[in-house]
């Protein structure tokens, strides 16, 4: 009583600390974006006061509220955000406002899509960040921001930040029929340590910014904690690639704890009154890897945050995700239980990264989302087989590896052999052909080309392996595809490309293909397995 007492005290303080103001707008702004500052004066930033509070110095500040306030909630800034919001939108006509109840997410899935490579930055999804000379090492935002410095990772990192997401994101996704988006983000955001080379809170206000532009568009978010201190998997996308130091080496004690104090300030600044109808999941970790860490200890440090997200007042409405880990959706029966609805495994769905399973044909590979997919989501619904609660937070219609920096900067891919992970023993390592035919035929060229030149079977084969993931991952509680836009190439990767190309359908909701009633075809000859 006492925990519910203070921070309704503090939220009561901080809303009366921000004025609701015309000083946010953005009209008119469409070529400067930072036209609005004219509104204010300078003076009225106290000297001395941090970047993340001073819009002086922000590359971007449209649609951001300018009058200033060191108020925090969670330690975290509310700066930019304005005092009133409205609840009252809704996507399309098919799905209930944000003040609506959604209803269980067993029978009304969500059909969403992530914003990768955005506040958390990868090499395939933008690729120009790291266009570096191979021998300087740059593989990942922390030897990125280590190579450039302070002061031009600031700059460099704001821009991306800026041009990548903007309003019309979220316009053309509600347009896409989706009703859902998850938003990455790293915990940089929220605090850095010791000798982190990573931007400091600047994603923040971005993220805060994007939350506001959904609430417009009537989309509900899934927030996704993309990378946590130490790294969790030692992939580019926690931020550094290499060894895994969360509850792994010298200091994994202190990276755990770490995280754990990252999702105190976050759960805390979340359960404001504001977010309770649109953070509709809040994601602990993404892709724990546990085929290095131990189940058992992210387990338990689950049932930890949890109940700290609930005693901090995260809404009980508000979905709790976890990831499977690599565990296998079977091994998930059995654990965690008692939480109800508030607690989801949350699965990513590919064909391309597992060498028993990018060697499938193109007509197979829609007949493994039809029935393998469906019958693993089945099983995991259901809790005398599987954990209960299950849904899939990434999955692409991408049928190769051979996107640009996919698999790590310079490791190859799975589709040509090419994959080296320097590690002999390691099973994801590909160093023979793995396209359907096995051989030296097997090439990256026309999967990496412009969609504008993929033949009719093949534009055939990428919408019905996509239609057949949407059926599939709805026997749960629903999808979000990855990601919403690259910047060059990997255009299977790109929903907005995608739509562009034909090759999704148009509303997410209006399908032509079905798993239970669609013949899928046999596309070979006609289309090449090779490529």
């Amino acid at each position: 009583i006492a925990a519910g007492a203070s921070l309704a005290i503090v939220i009561t303080i901080i809303v009366a600390a921000v004025v609701v103001s015309k000083k946010s707008s953005s009209s008119g702004c469409t070529n400067d974006l930072t036209c609005n500052l004219d509104s204010i004066s300078s003076s009225s930033i106290p000297a001395g006061a941090p970047d993340y509070l001073n819009p002086f110095t922000w590359y971007d500040t449209i649609d951001f509220n300018l009058t200033y306030t060191d108020a925090m909630v969670g330690d975290l800034p509310i700066m930019g955000l304005n005092s009133t919001w409205d609840d009252s939108n809704a996507p399309n006509s098919i799905v209930p406002a944000l003040n609506e109840d959604w209803g269980s997410y067993a029978s009304r899935p969500a059909r969403g899509v992530n914003l990768g490579g955005w506040l958390s930055i990868e090499p395939f999804i933008a690729p120009d960040l790291f266009d570096y000379d191979d021998s300087l090492g740059i593989i990942d935002e922390y030897t990125l921001c280590t190579y450039l410095g302070a002061t031009a990772c600031s700059s460099t990192l704001e821009k991306h930040y800026s041009s990548f997401v903007t309003e019309s994101t979220f316009a053309e996704i509600a347009d896409a029929g989706l009703d859902h988006v998850r938003i990455p983000y790293s915990y940089w955001a929220v605090q850095t340590y010791d000798d982190d080379p990573y931007l400091f809170r600047t994603s923040w206000r971005y993220l805060l910014r994007a939350i506001e532009w959904a609430r417009k568009y009537g989309l509900r978010v899934n927030l996704d904690l993309h990378a946590l201190p130490g790294s969790q998997n030692g992939w580019n996308h926690s931020g550094r690639q290499g060894p895994i130091g969360w509850f792994n080496g010298t200091n994994s004690t202190q990276n755990v704890q770490r995280s754990i104090d990252v999702h105190d300030r976050l759960s805390k600044f979340f359960a404001q009154p504001r977010y309770e109808n649109i953070i509709t999941h809040y994601g602990l970790v993404n892709e724990p890897r546990m085929t290095f860490i131990a189940a058992s200890e992210v387990i338990n440090w689950t049932t930890t945050v949890y109940s700290m997200l609930r005693e901090n007042g995260l809404p009980n409405k508000t979905i709790v995700v976890f990831g499977d880990g690599f565990r296998g959706l079977d091994a998930w029966q059995g654990e965690l239980t008692g939480y109800g609805d508030g607690l989801a495994l949350d699965v990513h769905q590919y064909v391309i990264f597992n060498n028993e399973q990018i060697v499938y044909n193109h007509s197979e590979k829609v007949t493994y989302a039809c029935a393998g997919w469906t019958e693993q989501t089945e099983r995991s619904m259901n809790t005398s087989t599987g954990f209960g609660p299950t849904m899939v937070a990434e999955w692409s219609q991408a049928d190769t590896d051979c996107a640009t920096y996919l698999n790590n900067v310079g490791w190859g891919n799975r589709w040509t052999g090419t994959y080296n992970t320097g590690n002999s023993s390691d099973p994801l390592e590909a160093l023979t052909p793995r396209c359907p035919t096995t051989d030296s035929s097997c090439s990256c060229t026309s999967a990496n080309n412009d969609p504008s030149t993929y033949s009719d079977d093949y534009k055939q084969f990428l919408l019905y392996f996509a239609q057949a993931q949407m059926d599939s991952f709805e026997t749960g509680w629903g999808w979000w595809y990855w990601t919403w836009w690259t910047t060059e190439g990997s255009y299977q990767w790109s929903y907005k490309r995608g739509l562009e190309a034909g090759i999704l359908p148009a509303k997410a909701y209006d399908r032509n293909f079905h798993c239970n009633s669609t013949t899928i075809p046999e596309w070979y000859p006609a289309l090449p397995e090779t490529y």
